[in-house]
């Protein structure tokens, strides 16, 4: 092969390594969240989604409007946190495609 085919090669090469380390990465990400009265933990992805649940004996202090409320509090939480981590991801991914 000719030096400009090669190199054409290395770089759709480099670019498809680059792009499926970033999916894995961001396939990896989990966020854990505990409430400030470690009533509820809650452990999601990098798509926000609902991964584990723990509970600790203090929900059963909560009313049922309570503890609602501090569960999806604590999940949203956890979400927005695996937002940023992948919203991070993608910068890095993008800033060095742009070099």
């Amino acid at each position: 092969m000719s030096e400009a085919m090669d190199a054409l090669e290395a770089r759709v090469r480099g670019q498809l390594d680059r792009i499926r380390d970033l999916g894995e990465r961001m396939a990896a990400i989990r966020v854990r969240e505990t409430s400030a009265d470690a009533a509820v933990t809650a452990v999601v992805d990098g798509n926000g989604a609902l991964c584990d649940l723990e509970l600790s004996g203090a929900i059963a202090r909560m009313s049922p409007a309570e503890f609602e409320q501090v569960v999806v509090n604590t999940a949203a939480r956890a979400a927005q946190r695996a937002f940023a981590e992948r919203g991070e991801l993608v910068a890095a991914f993008n800033y060095e495609a742009a070099e």
